[in-house]
């Protein structure tokens, strides 16, 4: 178990370098690569998995010599990405396609890549690095979907819609040596390309050479052209937020790449809240004779000092009169203080995040999460929809590229045009009830059409709400056909037309007489 934790460190170091090595990967693959972006999007893998050096090594002297302990962290990275994912996508999301044989035969390739749980997570990682890129591949007969963090993949081309080219990063190690498969996704003369290049060097920061790729992928083609493909086959999907660091880069950025100081500042406060614990804790203060003391290995000199793991006593040269009296004494812990100190930095981070600012609270024992409904007008919201934005375009995306690799090798026949509808689910933020009653209170003022309301309460697609539509129409049709009217319920009414035949106004039946008043 150690062995594959330290085998994995190493395999995550070595693609890391070799993309910051710039001189030898922009070398190899003759694409330039931003290497601030990637020494940031490595800053906030660090700070995602819980260890950062410059944030967690905390220096000190003890005795007088270098001491470093690390620093407790409330774990906030994590904590962000995981809410903001939980936010915007879980197992229940649906997605339809217009044609029924594709979506039947989309949902399938999703189901059985476990698109949900497996999106779920990287869109996690997604928020937390500032990226994610998903790719289709074909294994044997069956279209498998590959996820990648952020860290693995270099953009290669791109326009204002999506990322087209790019270049995929898998690293291994054996033995002493370095490999690097570099998998290019490109569009050559008009066709879609996917290269394959195998390296081994034996330093981590370095490429190396290129070998032979059979090596260790016999069944690993070096080229194969895809001269049906009109789309890419992979999908790059990031965080709706603008790339402040490097304003021409198409990478994203991490949710909380710009509340590092404050994320930093609540790691503090919330390790000296546990230290508060730990250094004020109750001691029995005792003669320095009563005890005995430390002799110091190196140096042979006798010494006594403040030892934070003593548990109960503590020996002291009281000196006077009172060098043989036991003094126990309390320290005053600031509980209050620091709780109070770490919801204020926690409402900035939420702040700055875009969320409300009581997202996240401390209650002395660790972080809560709100869990009421959410409003349209919250920032949480407006938000969370910003996001839901840009993965439901690459989960449409996605489907394109399924369509394409299963078009392309007779799993699926030629459809011209097909629309894919995401519905997320949105009732942990939102009140279907609410929402329900909002397109009955639309359409009853005819403020939307039929369709469209059946195509928000239901989150199908519009062919679908017209036949639905249709199909309401036609049972209540059938409805007002086989309900009786009055007639039939009370039997046939008077023939006024007998009792009046110059069809003039009905003879007045009270027993009063017509004075000629009351019709002026």
């Amino acid at each position: 178990m150690f062995r594959k934790i330290k085998d994995n460190l190493r395999r995550l170091l070595h693609a890391m370098k070799i993309i910051k090595g710039k001189d030898t990967i922009e070398k190899a693959t003759g694409v330039a690569i931003s290497e601030e972006m990637y020494k940031l999007i490595e800053l906030w893998k660090q700070l995602y998995t819980g260890y950062h050096p410059d944030f967690h090594d905390v220096k000190f002297k003890h005795m007088g010599k270098n001491k470093t302990r690390k620093r407790a962290s409330l774990q906030l990275p994590k904590l962000v990405s995981q809410k903001m994912a939980s936010l915007i996508f879980n197992e229940k999301c649906e997605v339809s396609v217009s044609d029924a044989t594709l979506n039947e035969f989309v949902a399938e390739v999703l189901e059985a890549n476990k698109f949900n749980s497996e999106f779920r997570r990287y869109l996690e990682y997604a928020f937390a690095m500032g990226g994610t890129a998903l790719k289709v591949y074909l294994e044997g007969d069956e279209i498998k979907i590959a996820y990648n963090t952020a860290d693995t993949f270099i953009p290669v081309a791109w326009d204002n819609k999506r990322v087209t080219e790019g270049i995929f990063i898998s690293t291994f190690v054996k033995g002493d040596k370095y490999y690097t498969l570099l998998e290019y996704n490109v569009f050559e003369n008009g066709v879609f390309v996917i290269k394959n290049e195998l390296y081994e060097s034996k330093a981590p920061a370095e490429l190396g050479i290129r070998i032979n790729l059979k090596t260790f992928y016999p069944a690993l083609e070096e080229r194969v052209d895809f001269h049906e493909v009109e789309a890419p086959l992979f999908v790059y999907m990031k965080p709706n937020t603008a790339n402040n660091f490097d304003t021409e880069s198409p990478l994203g950025i991490s949710l909380y790449a710009n509340a590092l100081d404050t994320i930093k500042a609540l790691d503090i406060a919330f390790d000296s809240f546990q230290r508060e614990f730990v250094l004020g804790k109750k001691r029995i203060i005792v003669p320095a004779t009563a005890v005995t003391g430390v002799v110091d290995p190196e140096t042979g000199d006798f010494v006594r000092y403040f030892d934070a793991d003593d548990e109960v006593y503590q020996a002291m040269d009281l000196g006077g009169g009172d060098s043989d009296k036991i003094v126990d004494t309390s320290v005053e812990l600031r509980v209050e203080e620091h709780v109070g100190a770490i919801n204020a930095l926690l409402k900035i981070l939420s702040t700055q995040m875009g969320l409300n600012a009581g997202a996240f609270t401390f209650d002395g024992t660790g972080i809560k999460t709100a869990t009421e409904v959410v409003s349209e007008q919250s920032e949480t919201f407006r938000t969370k929809q910003d996001h839901e934005n840009n993965a439901e375009q690459a989960i449409r995306e996605l489907v394109t590229a399924i369509y394409e690799l299963g078009y392309t090798f007779n799993l699926v026949g030629k459809i011209k045009d097909f629309d894919v509808v995401v519905t997320f689910d949105d009732s942990i933020i939102e009140d279907k009830q609410a929402e329900v009653d909002r397109q009955i209170l639309l359409l009853t003022n005819n403020l939307t059409t039929k369709v469209k309301a059946l195509m928000k309460v239901h989150g199908i697609t519009e062919d679908e709400a017209i036949r639905l539509a249709k199909e309401i129409d036609d049972e209540a049709k059938k409805n007002a056909l086989i309900m009786p009217n009055m007639e039939q319920i009370f039997g046939q009414g008077p023939d006024m037309t007998k009792t009046n035949p110059d069809n003039t106004a009905p003879a007045n039946t009270n027993n009063t007489e017509n004075t000629g008043q009351g019709d002026e």
